[in-house]
């Protein structure tokens, strides 16, 4: 009977050991969400790639600007020992291209219905560099901050339509208010880096966006030369919320690849 259970003590000590091995092997996901949104926005996102082993990790973005967010986002990037997969939402797609610059553990950017701006261009640039996004009239009054800058919001009667449009309207309506906003300085600050010029990318969104013109971030993604492009039909600018799967997917695509 002892060594039975010895036995069976063995067997599970192995089994344990050999899942954190395996983890250990998958590179850090680090998620970056994007304006007014939360981490909460990556949670369907982080339930497939928890349950497929790896680790990861929802950073908080402060959202005041490029250079700040980035420098904050690669706080959390020197604090992981192996390699990381970064993945931006929207502007977060801003920030991560700023935050991998000489970050030699970045194996790879996933963009998620995001921005990946050129040296000299700002996410506003982008924004309207194609026609379609209907975000400017959604917007709020601009909420007036200490040194002159701005809050950015949408209103909140419009956010389910402009946002989140294939969420739930009871969880869109949740998300409206538990909003975060950007500053208007943040979306017109120029990038100083592109990362995605030397490390590989893969994109994911989908072609109802309202935020950025789907034509936007299709040619971005060219521009970007990325590994795979995943469009889906009829999802909205929170393509991670109503179309999680698809999203970890590729992330894990970005994960795997050499």
């Amino acid at each position: 009977m002892i060594q039975k259970t010895l036995a069976f003590a063995a067997a599970f000590a192995l089994m344990g050991w050999t899942s954190a091995q395996a983890a250990a092997s998958k590179p850090t996901i680090v998620l970056v969400h994007g304006a007014f949104a939360d981490s909460s926005s990556w949670d369907g996102v982080v339930t497939d790639l928890t349950r497929d082993g790896y680790h990861v990790v929802a950073a908080a973005n402060p959202l005041r600007g490029p250079a700040n967010d980035a420098a904050a986002v690669r706080t959390v990037i020197q604090s992981i020992p192996g390699p990381v997969v970064l993945v931006g939402h929207s502007y977060g797609g801003t920030v991560i291209s700023a935050a991998a610059d000489g970050a030699t553990n970045v194996k790879a950017l996933v963009y998620v219905a995001a921005f990946a701006p050129e040296v000299g261009e700002s996410t506003f640039d982008l924004t309207g560099k194609f026609p379609g996004s209907t975000l400017p009239p959604t917007l709020d009054k601009p909420v007036d901050l200490p040194g002159g800058d701005h809050d950015l919001y949408i209103q909140q009667d419009k956010f389910p339509a402009q946002f989140a449009a294939d969420v739930p309207l009871a969880k869109a309506r949740l998300m409206a208010v538990a909003q975060r906003p950007l500053t208007d300085a943040a979306g017109a600050e120029k990038a100083v880096s592109a990362s995605w010029k030397v490390i590989p990318s893969w994109w994911v969104y989908g072609e109802a966006d309202r935020n950025i013109p789907p034509a936007a971030m299709k040619w971005m993604a060219e521009r970007a030369h990325a590994r795979k492009v995943v469009t889906v039909p009829g999802a909205s600018h929170v393509v991670m919320i109503s179309h999680p799967h698809e999203v970890a997917g590729l992330i894990e695509a970005a994960a795997a690849a050499n």
